[in-house]
């Protein structure tokens, strides 16, 4: 990045990427489901949250640290598993994940990545406390989807993160517009060598939609989740609950952490925004998991409005890819240094110096 094309926040990133990506791979990471109501609401519903700060607090040492599934984090961020990284910059998945192991954050990687699992866990095994975990989609083939746990199992990752709100794939509109596929040289990394799966091209179509409507299975229940938990000791982490009675339910049938997430407006368009949901899912599990929410955090005050309601940890997605495709591992990092340090002084300002000071009566317009 030269000086004159520093960004300074995420909006700045964002704006300057779509210079660097094609329109095909811009339209890809940035578009939402039909109308795109629900990916605009991700941002508004922060708007919609106002600060109550304290004041007379000393705050001249701020901590950030927690804990996520017992792993320690230098502050509560994680990356989202973001298919196609190396879209955006050759480097793809193993920049975010250098990046995101020496800042001390969480990353969740993707079964479409354009890394191989296992490489990308080799990245992480370089530090002693990366928190790496592996999202999964549950194919129709079952034993693919028992081999991709058992290499993920294997390969070190801490946690499954299954994605429950993709039975199908939401229609994205920009991409049926530009016949989204993969460009040549690009494959899924997790899937093409043992299954020769991949994105196919698709005239008047998405190819990403024609992959789901072929190789994922839209019967998945509750019920299944007792047969993925037999193939690992790995626990299990839910993303896509947006209801406090599903939220109940992922208690009940084992998960051990919950993601808030509409999948950033990309699947049901005019669902509710994940931080309109927090508060009801925070009530109904009544702090017998822990509960992350996604979707929307483009600022520090963001992350802070998510642990007032509840959050204890929030993931990161689209500003990734951003950092990515305007400079690789360093826009990665910088990206994550900007919302850190933004965090820091939302805290200062809001009179909490440690993240276990962060409490509901900091936030109103969302209780």
């Amino acid at each position: 990045m030269t000086a004159a094309s520093n960004p300074i926040n995420i909006f700045e990133y964002e704006q300057l990427a779509k210079t660097h990506l094609s329109k095909m791979a811009f339209d890809y990471y940035s578009s939402g489901a039909w109308d795109e109501i629900t990916l605009r609401d991700n941002r508004a519903a922060f708007e919609r949250v106002k600060l109550r700060p304290r004041m007379l607090v000393d705050v001249s040492q701020i901590s950030l640290n927690t804990t996520i599934l017992g792993q320690t984090l230098e502050f509560p961020l994680l990356i989202a598993p973001m298919a196609f990284q190396c879209l955006a910059h050759p480097d793809g998945e193993f920049a975010t994940a250098m990046a995101a192991a020496s800042a001390g954050v969480g990353m969740v990687l993707s079964t479409m990545s354009t890394k191989s699992l296992e490489a990308v866990a080799d990245i992480g095994a370089k530090f002693p406390h990366a928190l790496q975990w592996f999202q999964l989609y549950i194919h129709k083939d079952r034993g693919l989807t028992r081999a991709l746990v058992e290499r993920a199992y294997a390969a070190g990752y801490k946690a499954l993160c299954l994605t429950v709100d993709a039975p199908v794939l939401g229609q994205r509109e920009r991409d049926r517009r530009n016949e989204f596929a993969l460009p040549p040289g690009l494959h899924l990394a997790n899937l093409a060598d043992i299954s020769g799966l991949d994105i196919p091209h698709e005239q008047g179509e998405s190819g990403l939609f024609t992959y789901f409507a072929q190789q994922l299975d839209p019967s998945l229940t509750w019920r299944d989740l007792e047969w993925l938990q037999s193939l690992s000791p790995l626990p299990l982490v839910l993303k896509g609950i947006l209801r406090g009675d599903d939220a109940v339910r992922a208690v009940e049938y084992g998960a051990k952490a919950i993601v808030v997430s509409n999948h950033g407006g990309r699947q049901l368009d005019g669902a509710i925004a994940s931080l309109d949901a927090l508060a009801e899912i925070i009530a109904a599990v009544d702090g017998q998991v822990e509960v992350l929410l996604d979707g929307g955090i483009r600022r520090g005050t963001d992350i802070l409005k998510a642990l007032a309601i509840g959050a204890k940890a929030v993931l990161i997605g689209r500003p990734v890819l951003w950092g990515l495709a305007l400079a690789g591992q360093a826009g990665v990092s910088h990206l994550i240094s900007l919302l850190q340090d933004e965090l820091k002084v939302a805290m200062s300002l809001s009179g909490v110096a440690q993240l276990q000071d962060i409490d509901s009566s900091l936030v109103t317009g969302n209780r």
